[in-house]
């Protein structure tokens, strides 16, 4: 289910997010009120949720969304780039928080992950978000967090990473994608997908969430 407030931009992400494989609107809303009464009549498995709208914002909406939906995955689209609206989500049970810039296959891909349990923030707010962990805004207490940094290993397995592998993994800590990567380290792409597979298999960890929690704990980035 889709909640947005502009009319616009909900029908052309509704239209994008149809045509990918696996996955089916089930509906539409444009406010909380409606979003809550929507979201019960429908019981989506994942709700895509602004943060401004007019009345109220999307995190205080979480708690509403969370009792009725008890079992779905709840992510934040939004504009925002703001730490103290990234910290207020995942405070709220939110089970994600992805930019408006994203381009189709990427946000698709998220939800799939967000699907199957796992917590998804954008690149952009990688670094966000361990700037927040470190100032101890966002404690291992809160449960997305937590389930990710139950999957963080030994501090010395840091040194099973090549000096490669370790410039590729500071630069996921401070939110680069692959191809930011690929243009700052001279190197080509599909170079750097191989690289953070292998950073990800080497650490036991499956996503660059996780990096960026495992990374903030051992004080890397």
């Amino acid at each position: 289910m889709v909640v947005d407030d502009h009319k616009l931009f909900r029908r052309g992400l509704i239209a994008l997010l149809a045509q990918e494989d696996g996955l089916e609107i089930v509906g539409e809303a444009a406010d909380g009120a409606e979003a809550l009464r929507r979201a019960g009549e429908l019981k989506p498995d994942l709700v895509l949720l602004d943060n401004h709208m007019p009345g109220v914002r999307g995190v205080d909406l979480l708690p509403g969304l969370r009792e009725v939906l008890p079992q779905a995955q709840v992510l934040m689209l939004t504009v925002s780039e703001d730490e103290q609206d990234l910290t207020a989500a995942l405070r709220g049970g939110a089970a994600g928080y992805l930019l408006k810039t994203m381009d189709g296959p990427d946000l698709a891909a998220a939800l799939r992950r967000a699907h199957e349990g796992e917590s998804v923030v954008s690149p952009e707010m990688m670094s966000k978000l361990v700037s927040a962990l470190r100032a101890s805004a966002l404690p291992v207490a809160v449960p997305q967090v937590a389930a990710l940094a139950e999957t963080a290993v030994a501090p010395d397995v840091e040194a099973g990473l090549s000096p490669r592998e370790g410039e590729i993994l500071r630069e996921i800590v401070q939110g680069a994608s692959n191809k930011e990567i690929a243009r700052r380290l001279g190197i080509a792409e599909t170079t750097v997908k191989i690289h953070v597979q292998h950073i990800l298999r080497k650490l036991g960890l499956n996503s660059r969430v996780q990096v960026a929690v495992w990374a903030s704990e051992r004080g890397i980035g």
